[in-house]
């Protein structure tokens, strides 16, 4: 290992200690999509909402209520359904047959 990789791990590590410490100032917060927006844009019920996603009513729920954030493919089908709500849900119906 070089001795500016080993910098770089190094300052990560301290980066993070701090952060769990409470310094905020060395960290970054990435926020996620802002569900309940996107889910008004498209003037759906949670329920209604929930369905065209194929996802559960009570996911949705933490999901709006900051209980739990979307990941990974989660993320990017909200990204797409606040791009072209009736794309992303024509796909999503030819998908799930």
């Amino acid at each position: 290992m070089t001795k500016r990789a080993y910098d770089k791990i190094t300052a990560g590590l301290n980066d993070a200690i701090a952060f769990a410490e409470g310094d905020t100032t060395r960290g970054r917060v990435v926020a996620g999509p802002d569900i309940k927006a996107i889910r008004g844009k498209v003037k759906l019920s949670q329920a209604a909402f929930a369905e065209k996603l194929h996802i559960s009513a009570a996911t949705l729920r933490d999901w709006e209520q900051g209980r739990r954030v979307p990941e990974g493919p989660a993320r990017t089908l909200l990204g797409m359904v606040d791009a072209d709500p009736e794309a992303a849900f024509k796909l999503l119906a030819k998908v799930a047959g």
